[in-house]
């Protein structure tokens, strides 16, 4: 037999879902999105614009209640043993902030057992960051990026979120990242600026940082308590005109399509004519995988366009199918040299592009100058890993 809700019934269970899933979301210590823990969602939120003043020395602490990259929320009552207490305002995508980040974790491991704690917070808005800002770096700077970040390069110390109001970060007035601040056993601040003077990897040991820490450990002073510091700016969550601006000059450039024979493929990939890395994807319309990852490519060539990369198609599809091509190109925005093979005999194609492909698409091949062969693959790309690969190149790099 059925059983049926009355309307009271009905109303009690909607309120009762919403009060728990509130309560899981304000109370839960775990911090994620995207991630097996629960309890935390990045949702990024348009900030007014207003004026951000730099935490002046002296200062309190100003607190906070951010997620952590490890899954729990952190307040300043969570260090208030240490001795010396400092906060770095970095971020993933920075050249600037990736070239001081070993420095910052040898920091962390040297000063932690003399009662130092560190603590890093990222206080950029996604909302505000472009992809043509992400020209150094294989990750944005959302919570879930965050998460791979420490991961990948083993982080010693609390990695903090402050994208979604960048309440946190409106307080302490970091101008660019890197950006430190460290507080007194008192929590004043006592020192407010750069790392170190040497943004180049090996050549500082966060020597401003280390001045700062061993005089307030030997109740001092530090001699010197501001410094300027250079780096990207901080994306605030006001800076969305621009972004929208960039995104709408993409959207309205032409896109075509040109067909291309074998000996035109074949001189694609020896990249003769450029210097600079090609990717070239071979795709078509009635490949699934094809078209649901393309977006992913053109994100590629914003992402590194304006260095030495360039991002190339070739769809396999029949020649008498250019239109169809071109309309799903142009949905795309795939506002880059594309072509299509002009012959309907496919293996003439295959044996172009690798002779050592099979022919199941979708198949994607990275080349340098000269022609040489860095990366290849069949199927689905892990577009992670190939923004590793590209930006790890040589030619390329995470550092200016």
């Amino acid at each position: 037999m059925k059983k049926h809700f009355n309307t009271t019934q009905f109303l009690l269970a909607i309120i009762f879902i919403a009060v728990t899933s509130c309560q899981s979301t304000e109370t839960n210590d775990e911090a994620t999105n995207g991630n097996p823990k629960t309890g935390f969602t990045a949702n990024p939120q348009f900030v007014a614009k207003q004026e951000v003043k730099t935490l002046e020395i002296g200062t309190p602490a100003p607190d906070f209640k951010l997620p952590g990259v490890d899954g729990k929320y952190y307040t300043l009552e969570d260090f208030k043993e240490a001795e010396v207490l400092i906060v770095i305002f970095t971020c993933n995508h920075c050249p600037t902030a990736q070239a001081y980040e070993d420095r910052i974790i040898a920091l962390a491991k040297e000063y932690q057992p003399k009662g130092v704690q560190l603590i890093a917070i990222s206080p950029n808005s996604p909302l505000g960051l472009m992809y043509e800002e992400l020209g150094y770096s294989d990750l944005n700077d959302d919570f879930v990026d965050m998460i791979i970040r420490a991961e990948d390069q083993q982080f010693n110390f609390p990695y903090l979120y402050d994208g979604d109001s960048e309440s946190a970060s409106l307080k302490y007035g970091p101008v660019a990242t890197p950006h430190a601040f460290v507080f007194d056993k008192e929590r004043k601040l006592q020192y407010a600026g750069r790392i170190d003077g040497k943004e180049k990897p090996g050549s500082g040991n966060a020597e401003d940082l280390r001045a700062a820490i061993d005089a307030l450990l030997s109740g001092n002073i530090p001699e010197i308590q501001e410094t300027k510091t250079f780096g990207c700016s901080t994306k605030w969550g006001w800076k969305t005109e621009l972004k929208a601006k960039v995104n709408a000059e993409w959207d309205a450039k032409e896109v075509s399509v040109s067909p291309i024979d074998e000996e035109g493929i074949q001189a694609l990939l020896k990249n003769e004519d450029s210097e600079k890395l090609r990717l070239i994807n071979v795709w078509a319309t009635w490949c699934g995988p094809c078209k649901l990852e393309y977006p992913e490519f053109i994100v590629l060539q914003r992402m590194y366009g304006d260095r030495d990369f360039e991002f190339i198609s070739i769809s396999a599809d029949s020649p008498d199918k250019e239109e169809k091509v071109l309309k799903f190109l142009q949905a795309k925005y795939s506002a880059i040299p594309n072509f299509l093979f002009s012959k309907d005999d496919k293996y003439a194609l295959v044996e172009a592009v690798d002779k050592n492909w099979n022919g199941a698409l979708p198949y994607s091949i990275l080349v340098e100058p000269n022609g040489k062969v860095v990366w290849s693959h069949q199927g689905e790309v892990d577009f992670h890993a190939l923004k590793q690969v590209i930006v790890n190149h040589p030619m390329m790099g995470r550092f200016y």
